[in-house]
């Protein structure tokens, strides 16, 4: 029993080995889907911008339209004064005219600022394009850097599950299983060392007679507490 056990403390270190490189394996595809995360929302904002240009554009083809029109309507209107004969239908002219000029000159007022924040616009936007291009760059760098990592810990899984393999195959099955429903109960940790009386799995104290079995060494013991499988080093005896 005692080589069993040391076996199953070979396979529980493994184990936690595997754990730890699946792990470090998560964070570096997590850190993958974040820098994903950043470009896609960088591309966003710009996108978004370029929306707020193309409307500001809209808005500002739709004042020249309306401004040309304003100068037909004047035009049209400094004509028919010509031929007025009347003062009364002369002053309406002249006041259809005000009128005309006046809102003439508030859509080239709109049109000026519309221009201006275009301008501002534009600018933005090329320095947000200007961003998401030395973003990608970074993060081309960052990725190829996180996948040689994931390379190396695929490699490193895959020698570790090669030894697992091993070790189960020297462990009798019906150990093994009780082993893996240990550690699926005690957070990983399925087989602790008996130590100066003690289990080191949960420090509590162990009794005499039982800790006369491990130094036998020929059943399994388990802490009568935190019910762990336990060993003892022969360095210990």
């Amino acid at each position: 029993m005692r080589k069993n056990l040391f076996m199953l403390e070979e396979l529980q270190e493994l184990d936690l080995k595997i754990d730890g490189r699946q792990g470090g394996r998560q964070t570096l595809l997590d850190q993958m889907v974040e820098l994903d995360q950043q470009v896609e929302e960088t591309r966003l904002a710009v996108d978004a911008k370029r929306g707020e240009l193309a409307l500001l554009e809209e808005e500002k083809e739709g004042l020249e339209a309306n401004l040309v029109t304003e100068d037909e309507n004047i035009a049209r209107s400094e004509v028919r004064q010509k031929e007025i004969k009347t003062q009364k239908e002369y002053q309406a002219v002249v006041k259809e005219i005000t009128a005309a000029r006046k809102l003439k000159a508030e859509l080239e007022e709109q049109i000026l600022q519309k221009s201006a924040q275009a301008e501002e616009l534009t600018a933005d936007i090329a320095a947000r394009e200007a961003d998401l291009a030395s973003l990608e760059e970074n993060m081309a760098s960052r990725k190829a850097e996180i996948q040689e990592g994931l390379d190396r810990i695929d490699r490193e899984l895959a020698a570790d599950a090669a030894a697992k393999e091993t070790t189960v195959k020297a462990i009798p099955a019906s150990l093994v299983k009780r082993y893996l429903a240990l550690r699926e109960r005690r957070q990983g940790i399925a087989i602790v060392e008996a130590r100066a009386g003690n289990c080191s799995g949960c420090n509590m104290n162990l009794p005499p007679q039982l800790y006369n079995s491990l130094f036998r060494g020929d059943d399994l013991v388990l802490c009568p507490h935190c019910q762990r499988m336990l060993f003892l080093r022969q360095d210990a005896q």
